[in-house]
C-alpha cells in the first residue's frame, strides 16, 4: 500500500540517507532547497517552475527553458505577449493548437480520453481544468460575471473540497469530451472577443474582483488576468500532446 502524505511541513528540512526511496512522488509541493546529493537510480523526471535547476554541478535551467520554447512556441508568445497586438497572436496561435489536437484526440477511443497517464490528468480533465481557469481569470475577475464557474470546471490540485464547492463545481462528474468542449467553446470565443477588443488601457485596468475567493486579496490587472490564461493554455497542450502520444502509443502495440 502506497503511504500517502498532504498538506503536512513534517519533512520540511528532513535528511533521508541511505534510503530506500524508488518510486518516490513529490506532487503539487514546495521544493526550494531540494537536494538530491550522491544517489543513484535509473529514470529520473522532474517537472513543475523551478527558478533554478543544477544537475551534477550543471546549471541547466536556461537549457530546458530554451528547449521547451523551441518544440512549443506558443509558450513563448504567451510569455511575452505585451501590447494587445501580442495577446491578440498568442491567443491566435493557441486556438490553432487546440483545434489541431482536439482532432487528433478524437481518433482516440472515449475511454482512453478519461485515462490518466503517470497520475496525470486525463485529456477529458486538462479540458476541465482549462474552462475552469477561463471561467476564473476571465469570466470572474475580467468580465465581473455574476455567475462565472460552470459545474464541470476542474481547479488546480489541492484546492480544498470546501472551496470548490462554494464555487458550485462538481469534481466528482464524469462528463464526456463533448459535454466538455460545449462550454470550451463558449469560453473561448468569450477570450476571443475580449482579445479582439483590447487596448492598452484597457490592459491596465484593475478588475473589480479576483478570479474566485480561494486567490489572495490583491491588485488584479486585466493583463495578469489575461496572461494566466494565455500560459495556462499553452503549458496544459503541452502536457496533453505527451500523454496523448503515450495513449496512442499504447493502442498501436500488438495485444
Amino acid at each position: 500500500m502506497v503511504s500517502e502524505y498532504t498538506q503536512t511541513d513534517r519533512f520540511r528540512g528532513a535528511r533521508l540517507h541511505l534510503c530506500d526511496v524508488a518510486g518516490l512522488e513529490i506532487r503539487d509541493c514546495e521544493v526550494s532547497g531540494l537536494k538530491i546529493v550522491d544517489c543513484y537510480g535509473g529514470a529520473v523526471h522532474l517537472g513543475g517552475a523551478f527558478e533554478r535547476v543544477v544537475v551534477n554541478d550543471v546549471d541547466v535551467t536556461a537549457y530546458v527553458e530554451a528547449e521547451l520554447d523551441r518544440l512549443h512556441p506558443a509558450r513563448v508568445l504567451a510569455r511575452d505577449a505585451t501590447t494587445p497586438e501580442e495577446y491578440q497572436n498568442a491567443w491566435a496561435a493557441v486556438e490553432t493548437l487546440w483545434s489541431g489536437t482536439l482532432d487528433r484526440a478524437r481518433l482516440l477511443p472515449d475511454a482512453a480520453l478519461l485515462e490518466q497517464v503517470d497520475g496525470e490528468w486525463s485529456f477529458v480533465e486538462t479540458q476541465r481544468h482549462l474552462l475552469f481557469a477561463s471561467d476564473a481569470w476571465l469570466g470572474s475577475a475580467v468580465l465581473e460575471e455574476e455567475a462565472p464557474f460552470h459545474p464541470l470546471g476542474f481547479p488546480a490540485g489541492g484546492t480544498p473540497r470546501e472551496e470548490t464547492e462554494k464555487l458550485g463545481l462538481t469534481l466528482d462528474a464524469t462528463p464526456t469530451l463533448d459535454e466538455v468542449l460545449e462550454a470550451r467553446r463558449a469560453r473561448m470565443a468569450a477570450v476571443r472577443r475580449v482579445v479582439d477588443g483590447l487596448t492598452t488601457a484597457e490592459l491596465d485596468r484593475v478588475c473589480g474582483r479576483k478570479p474566485a475567493d480561494p486567490y489572495p486579496d490583491q491588485e488584479y490587472v486585466v493583463r495578469r488576468c489575461l496572461k494566466v490564461v494565455l500560459k495556462e493554455e499553452a503549458e496544459h497542450h503541452r502536457y496533453a500532446v505527451r500523454d496523448l502520444a503515450v495513449l496512442e502509443a499504447g493502442l498501436a502495440e500488438p495485444r
